[in-house]
């Protein structure tokens, strides 16, 4: 049976850019994982089985179609570690990318999670309604 990453929770980031993975999420990404941007300014987490997966497929693309979407991914990937107590150094150029400061919000999508500055997070949800979700239900999302 597929375990999928659940769940909201909030962490803060230290001044040397590192981030407690929380406990749940941490058991199902391993030890070591996979972050890239990800789209509407948060970071993509992917545990190394889901990125080959996800690599496989983009690269199987002509490159005609998947180049810029290529390089968003691939080129701005870095392959990271927890240490000792938990942590994983997130890299300056992501933590710029995301705005991540001090509060973050580290949650759970599926095969994937994401990292979030707190206040982008709050922004984001906040001008999701209840019209925009059942759009996406009815465009056959779900």
């Amino acid at each position: 049976m597929a375990s999928y990453l659940t769940g909201s929770y909030q962490h803060n980031i230290d001044s040397k850019g590192r981030l407690t993975v929380p406990a749940k999420l941490r058991e199902q990404l391993g030890e070591a994982f996979y972050l890239t941007k990800g789209i509407d300014g948060c970071i993509f987490v992917y545990p190394e089985k889901e990125w080959e997966a996800f690599l496989d497929n983009l690269c199987n693309r002509p490159i005609s179609q998947a180049a810029v979407v290529q390089r968003h991914f691939i080129a701005n990937s870095a392959l990271v570690e927890t240490d000792g107590m938990g942590r994983v150094l997130i890299p300056k150029n992501l933590r710029e990318y995301a705005f991540l400061e001090k509060d973050t919000m580290f949650i759970g999508v599926g095969k994937r999670a994401e990292i979030w500055s707190a206040e982008k997070y709050e922004e984001f949800i906040s001008v999701q309604t209840q019209d925009s979700i059942h759009s996406a239900m009815e465009a056959g999302l779900i």
